[in-house]
C-alpha cells in the first residue's frame, strides 16, 4: 500500500539496506552467508535447495524412507547447504567455496551414503559398531559441531564439546555427576547409528514439520504476506493513540508466529516500525524495546509458534493442537501486557496516532491482500479440526497459498518466484537443522549417562523442596542455557534438563516444559546477552543495554505469566472447567493490565511511587491462584483505581483554575 505523503513508508535506498544487513548480520549469525560469484557454483546450489525442498514435500505426502534414512539424507544435505552458504570465520571471502568446504561438503554426503547403503547390515548388528561406523560417526560429530560454530556462535559447539568429554571422562568426577563411564566407540555409535543422538527427536522434527513449515513461511513471504500485516496493523491500529507501536506489537507477533527467528523479525520488522514510533514521540529505547519484545513474543503465539510447538509435541507425545491451545491465553496475556504499557506510555507522553489520511483503509487492504488469510484459516483448519497429518495439513497449505496468492495481481507469484521460495525455505531451513543436530549431540550424551535426572536431583535439593524456589532456580538456568542459542535447541536443552526437575516437584509435564520454554525464549531480551534488544538498539540508535532493560519491563508480565500456569494450569486450559477457565482467565487479565500500570506509572494521571506499589501488590494478588487472593487485589486494586480518579478530577480542576 502506498502513502499520499510518505508518512508510514520506511526508511528506502541502498544506504538504509545496507544498514539493515549490517545490523542483521552482527546480531544474526544465520544472516552472514556468502554470495557466490562462479555461476556454475550458485546454480547448483540453488538446484541442491531446490531439490531438498521437493523432496521434503514429496515424503511428506508419499512418506519417507526408513526413519535413519531419511535423517541421515537431512542432515547431510543440510550440511552440504551449511558448509556451502556460510563462511568459516568472519572476514572470510563470501565469493567463493574454498577448498576445504569442498572437502567438508563431500563428507557430508559420505555420512549418508554410508547409512543409506549398509542400512540392513547397521541394523542388524545394531550394539557392535565396526570401525568404518565409528569413522563415519566421528566425521559426522565433528562436522555437526562445525556446521554450528559456523551458523550459531561458540556457545552451542562448545557445550556439546563438554558433553561428549562428559561421556566419556565422567567416571572421574565426584560425587553425583560420576557415570560408569563410555568408551569412545561406544559414545560415537550412539551418537551415530541409533535414533537417540544427531538423528533424534530433534533432527525427526525438523526433517518433517519444521522443514514443511519454514517453506510455508517463505512461501507466505513470497506472495507478500509480510506487507499484509504491516498494512493491516497500520490500518487497524495506527490512527489510535501511539498508533506505530501498537501496529510494532501486532505485526511483529503475527510475522513471529510464523518465522519463529526473533532477530531477523526484529530487523525485517522493524526496519519499518522503529522509525514510525519514534517519529511520533516514542523515545528510541522504547521504541527498539517495543519491537524486541513482540518480536521474541511471536514464537510463543499460535498457531505455529516458530515451528517449537511441534518439537514440544513430539517430545511430550501429546497431539500439536493440544499444545497450541495450551499456548493461547498466556500468549494473548503477554501481548495485552505490552499493548497495555505501550498505551500508557503514549497517554503519559501525550503522543497521537498517524493522521487518517496518510493511513491505507482497512477495505483497502483486505481488497488488496487480505486474500492471504485463506492459507491461514486453512491451516487452523487442517490442524485443529480436519483430523489429517500436521505434514498433510503443511503440504496442502504451501499448494493452497500458491493458488490463492493468484488471485490478485499484487500478490500473483511467477513460476520464478515460487521456485526462490522453495530455495530460500530450504536456505532458511538449515540454521534450525543443523541446531538441532547439534543439539542432538547434547541429548544423546544426556540419554546416555543420566545427566538429566542427576540435574533435575540437584535443582530439587537447591530448592530444598520448595516448589517457588525450584522456579526461580529453573528459570535462571533456562535463561543462561537460552543465551546466545537459538530458540528451539534452547528449548529442547532447558526441556532435557531442566523440566525434569519440575516433574520431580509434581508438575504436570506440559507445565513445565511450557515454563522452560518461555524462559529460554526470554534470553533474547534478558541482558547482559539479549540479541533481539541489541538488534533493535542498532536500528534505534539507543544504547543496547539500556535498551535490553526496557525490554524486560515491557515483558514483565510474560516473566510473570510462566509461574502463574505452573501454580494454577487452568491458564492453560488444563484440567479445568469452562468457567473455572474464564475465572482464571479474567483476573489474570485485570492482573496484567494492573502490572502495566504499576510499570509505566500512569493512569489517567501520573501515579506516585507508593501508589505504584500498591498497583503491583494487588497485580500479583490477581495473578496468584487463590480466591482470597484474588479478592483481595480487586479490593486494593479498586481504591487504588479511585484514589487515582481523585487525582486526575482534582487535577482537572486545577487546570480550569489556570485557564
Amino acid at each position: 500500500m502506498s502513502d499520499p505523503k510518505n508518512l508510514t513508508a520506511p526508511a528506502t535506498g541502498e544506504a538504509a539496506e545496507e544498514k539493515t544487513q549490517e545490523i542483521l548480520e552482527k546480531f544474526d549469525r544465520e544472516a552472514r552467508t556468502r554470495s557466490i560469484s562462479w555461476r556454475p557454483a550458485a546454480v547448483t546450489i540453488s538446484v541442491v535447495a531446490i531439490v531438498l525442498s521437493l523432496y521434503h514435500m514429496w515424503t511428506s505426502y508419499f512418506g519417507t524412507p526408513p526413519i535413519l534414512q531419511h535423517r541421515a539424507i537431512h542432515v547431510a544435505a543440510m550440511l552440504v547447504l551449511a558448509f556451502a552458504l556460510y563462511p568459516p570465520f568472519k572476514g572470510a571471502n563470501r565469493s567463493k567455496i574454498p577448498f576445504y568446504d569442498i572437502i567438508l561438503i563431500v563428507l557430508s554426503i559420505s555420512t549418508a551414503v554410508y547409512v543409506v547403503n549398509n542400512y540392513i547390515d547397521i541394523v542388524n548388528r545394531a550394539g557392535n559398531p565396526t570401525t568404518m561406523d565409528i569413522v563415519f560417526g566421528g566425521i559426522l560429530v565433528v562436522l555437526v559441531i562445525e556446521a554450528a560454530r559456523r551458523l550459531t556462535g561458540w556457545a552451542l559447539p562448545l557445550l556439546a564439546v563438554i558433553f561428549l568429554a562428559y561421556a566419556l571422562f565422567g567416571r572421574n568426577l565426584p560425587g553425583i555427576l560420576r557415570h560408569r563411564g563410555y568408551s569412545l566407540e561406544h559414545t560415537i555409535n550412539f551418537l551415530y547409528l541409533t535414533t537417540e543422538g544427531v538423528y533424534g527427536t530433534a533432527i525427526a522434527v525438523s526433517a518433517s514439520y519444521i522443514f514443511l513449515f519454514v517453506l510455508f513461511g517463505a512461501v507466505l513471504q513470497k506472495s507478500g504476506m509480510g506487507q499484509f500485516f504491516n498494512d493491516f496493523a497500520l490500518a487497524l491500529a495506527g490512527q489510535s493513540r501511539g498508533g506505530p507501536a501498537k501496529v510494532a506489537v501486532i505485526a511483529s507477533g503475527f510475522l513471529g508466529s510464523i518465522n519463529g527467528a526473533a532477530v531477523a523479525n526484529v530487523v525485517t520488522t522493524g526496519a519499518f516500525t522503529i522509525p514510525l514510533m519514534k517519529k511520533v514521540g516514542y523515545s528510541p529505547r522504547f521504541a527498539g524495546a517495543v519491537e524486541a519484545t513482540a518480536s521474541v513474543g511471536g514464537q510463543i503465539l499460535p498457531p505455529i509458534m516458530g515451528a517449537s510447538a511441534f518439537i514440544m509435541a513430539e517430545t511430550l507425545g501429546l497431539p500439536y493442537t493440544q499444545i497450541a491451545i495450551a499456548a493461547i491465553v498466556p500468549a494473548l496475556l503477554y501481548y495485552l501486557g505490552i499493548i497495555a504499557q505501550v498505551h500508557l506510555r503514549a497517554t503519559r507522553q501525550g503522543l497521537k496516532g498517524i493522521s487518517r489520511e496518510n493511513l491505507p483503509a482497512v477495505k483497502e487492504v483486505m481488497k488488496e491482500r487480505g486474500h492471504l488469510t485463506i492459507p491461514l484459516i486453512f491451516l487452523v483448519y487442517m490442524l485443529f479440526f480436519s483430523g489429517r497429518t500436521i505434514l498433510y495439513s503443511a503440504l496442502l497449505t504451501i499448494i493452497v497459498t500458491v493458488i490463492v496468492a493468484e488471485l490478485r495481481p499484487a500478490t500473483r507469484m511467477t513460476p520464478r518466484e515460487i521456485i526462490d521460495a522453495l530455495e530460500v525455505g530450504a536456505k532458511t531451513a538449515v540454521s534450525v537443522a543443523i541446531a538441532c543436530a547439534s543439539v542432538g549431540v547434547i541429548v544423546g550424551v544426556v540419554t546416555l549417562t543420566g545427566f538429566g535426572v542427576k540435574l533435575a536431583h540437584m535443582i530439587v535439593a537447591f530448592g530444598g523442596g520448595s516448589i517457588l524456589l525450584s522456579l526461580v532456580l529453573t528459570m535462571i538456568a533456562s535463561i543462561i542455557l537460552g543465551m546466545g542459542l537459538p530458540s528451539i535447541p534452547t528449548y529442547i536443552i532447558t526441556s532435557t534438563m531442566a523440566a525434569p526437575a519440575l516433574g520431580e516437584l509434581g508438575v504436570e509435564p506440559l507445565v513445565a516444559h511450557m515454563f522452560v520454554f518461555y524462559f529460554g525464549l526470554f534470553a533474547n531480551i534478558t541482558p547482559p546477552v539479549a540479541l533481539a534488544a541489541f538488534a533493535a538498539a542498532g536500528l534505534s540508535g539507543d544504547e543496547p543495554m539500556k535498551t535490553g532493560f526496557q525490554s524486560m519491563k515491557l515483558a514483565l508480565a510474560g516473566y510473570i505469566i510462566p509461574f502463574m500456569f505452573v501454580l494454577n494450569p487452568a491458564l492453560l486450559l488444563q484440567d479445568t472447567t469452562f468457567s473455572g477457565a474464564v475465572s482464571v482467565m479474567l483476573t489474570a487479565i485485570v492482573g496484567v493490565l494492573l502490572l502495566a500500570v504499576a510499570v509505566e506509572g500512569h493512569l489517567m494521571v501520573e501515579v506516585p511511587i507508593w501508589l505504584r506499589v500498591v498497583f503491583f501488590g494487588a497485580a500479583l494478588s490477581m495473578m496468584s491462584p487463590n480466591t482470597l487472593t484474588d479478592l483481595v487485589g480487586i479490593a486494593v486494586a479498586a481504591v487504588a483505581v479511585a484514589i487515582m480518579a481523585g487525582r486526575a478530577k482534582a487535577q482537572d480542576s486545577l487546570s480550569l483554575k489556570a485557564i
